[in-house]
């Protein structure tokens, strides 16, 4: 049986919206404020999950990523780049775009359920789909990569209360990396 790991980068009062700018928010690019050694590598400890797991994206966050990772050749990148990957998308998507990337064949919340009882599935940003997941209360373990940095508004990865276990930490660049599951507590 597999695990549904969400990832995130996030500040210190929760916001997980535009760590990189991308969306040009007043806030935005509050992540790469800290260096590319704050957001580069496998900073949220990954390893064998690249390997054997799925990462499953938001058609945005897909579309965004694939113009970005296709073209870097570090380990990591390499990693990510033969990835298996999931798009949770009602569109077409082009798989030559990033490769191993395919779309959904089912409902999100069907086809989690389906692919998680064989292989671990990972989350990266894609707040919508974060949040069907965390209501249908699927998620196993969050990941948080949390900045030194209050922003004040924007997206916020909890909206509700929620109690969670503290697995582990460590000091990751300028950041802190939190492991929290969500079945212990």
């Amino acid at each position: 049986m597999g695990r549904l790991i969400v990832i995130q980068f996030i500040t210190l009062d929760g916001v997980v919206e535009d760590p990189d700018g991308s969306d040009h928010s007043t806030f935005g690019g509050w992540a790469m404020r800290h260096g590319p050694q704050g957001v580069a590598g496998d900073k949220f400890r990954l390893g064998p999950i690249l390997e054997h797991g799925t990462l499953l994206f938001g058609r945005r966050t897909w579309e965004h990523f694939s113009t970005l990772w296709p073209h870097r050749e570090d380990p990591f990148s390499q990693a990510m780049n033969a990835a298996d990957k999931a798009v949770v998308t009602h569109r077409e998507i082009d798989p030559a775009t990033w490769s191993n990337s395919r779309a959904t064949d089912r409902p999100l919340l069907d086809w989690v359920r389906h692919h998680v009882a064989t292989t671990d599935l990972v989350v990266i940003g894609s707040q919508s789909v974060v949040d069907e997941l965390t209501e249908a209360n699927l998620i196993d373990e969050y990941r948080l990569l949390t900045f030194p940095t209050a922003v004040g508004s924007g997206r916020r990865l909890f909206t509700q209360g929620r109690e969670l276990e503290l697995v582990r930490t460590e000091h990751v660049g300028p950041a802190v990396l939190s492991v929290l599951s969500t079945r212990g507590a």
